[in-house]
């Protein structure tokens, strides 16, 4: 692929992922701006001398004169006022997001009309930290990036939401909104689930159990350190698909109780345990190639390869 799609980029919304998308943006030789809602946000983005304004407004005439990419950052409970002004003002540029469900986004962007020029995106990268102040414009170096492939996308807004992937270092895999969702149910939002049941078990064993806590308590609960408002706008907007592999988490588990009770052993849940963390360090992507925008079947060939381990590496 040799598409060369590079414009001006609007994030809105410039927390972690956001800020630090704007901050590596910049450094890639992109015109990059922003907006944040919070007065102390915009300051401190200012003060690191990036353009970042709290006038929603402004912001959005500003992208739509200059034909910006736009960029939702900001939780799903957030996306609704924002796409609701994004119709108004600047409803004809290409806009994609990071939130971290696809399925929502893309019936709120259906619902305000303006799914023609929408690519879904998420990068695959953050930390327990929240804030302008722990942006990183290297947050997304050698991190994946999904980037929609659903019936309807079109080449050039999706041209350009893979070129400021790759530009900010990540890798790209194509996928359905649908199956995006039910694959971070597993590998996203549960964990966070389950870190944060850890962490409330330890905690209920006093200061004996945090005493003796090491590094397999300190790395199973990481996430757990996440702000809980922050928790709650990832986890929750994926109800449906989170509902079953919890569902699936906590058979697993019962069924390892019920052994250990009968038998003094934890049946199964070992080896699974351990194929499935073999299965995760030693996987493989291949590169995608021959493969071109606009073409017939480009989305569902993208498709396949995704699901299939393939990446994009280069646009």
């Amino acid at each position: 692929m040799n598409i060369d799609q590079r414009g001006p980029v609007c994030v809105l919304g410039t927390g972690l992922i956001g800020g630090s998308l704007l901050r590596a943006a910049v450094a890639s030789g992109y015109a990059a701006f922003g907006y944040n809602r919070s007065e102390s946000g915009v300051s401190a983005a200012r003060l690191d001398g990036f353009d970042v304004s709290g006038d929603l407004s402004a912001v959005l005439r500003r992208a739509a004169e200059v034909d910006a990419l736009l960029v939702i950052a900001v939780p799903m409970p957030a996306v609704e006022y924002l796409l609701a002004d994004i119709a108004v003002l600047a409803p004809r540029c290409p806009l994609t997001d990071v939130v971290s469900v696809k399925g929502p986004v893309l019936d709120a962007v259906r619902k305000h009309g303006l799914e023609a020029l929408y690519v879904g995106g998420h990068p695959m990268a953050g930390t327990a930290e929240s804030g302008w102040a722990a942006t990183d414009s290297t947050l997304f170096q050698d991190a994946v990036w999904a980037v929609g492939v659903d019936e309807g996308t079109q080449v050039q807004p999706w041209s350009r939401v893979v070129r400021l992937a790759v530009d900010c270092g990540s890798v790209v895999v194509p996928v359905l909104a649908e199956e995006h969702d039910q694959a971070v149910a597993r590998i996203s939002h549960l964990p966070h689930v389950l870190a944060e049941a850890l962490a409330a078990s330890g905690a209920t064993g006093g200061k004996l159990a945090l005493g003796l806590a090491a590094g397999s308590f300190r790395d199973g609960t990481r996430v757990a350190g996440t702000a809980p408002d922050l928790v709650r706008a990832i986890c929750e907007p994926n109800a449906t698909a989170l509902q079953q592999v919890l569902d699936e988490a906590i058979e697993t588990l019962v069924t390892a109780r019920d052994a250990l009770r009968t038998d003094g052993h934890l049946g199964e849940l070992v080896e699974t345990g351990f194929r499935g963390r073999t299965a995760y360090d030693n996987r493989s992507t291949w590169d995608i190639s021959g493969i071109t925008p606009g073409t017939a079947d480009w989305l569902g060939a993208l498709h396949r390869a995704g699901r299939d381990g393939g990446v994009l590496r280069a646009i």
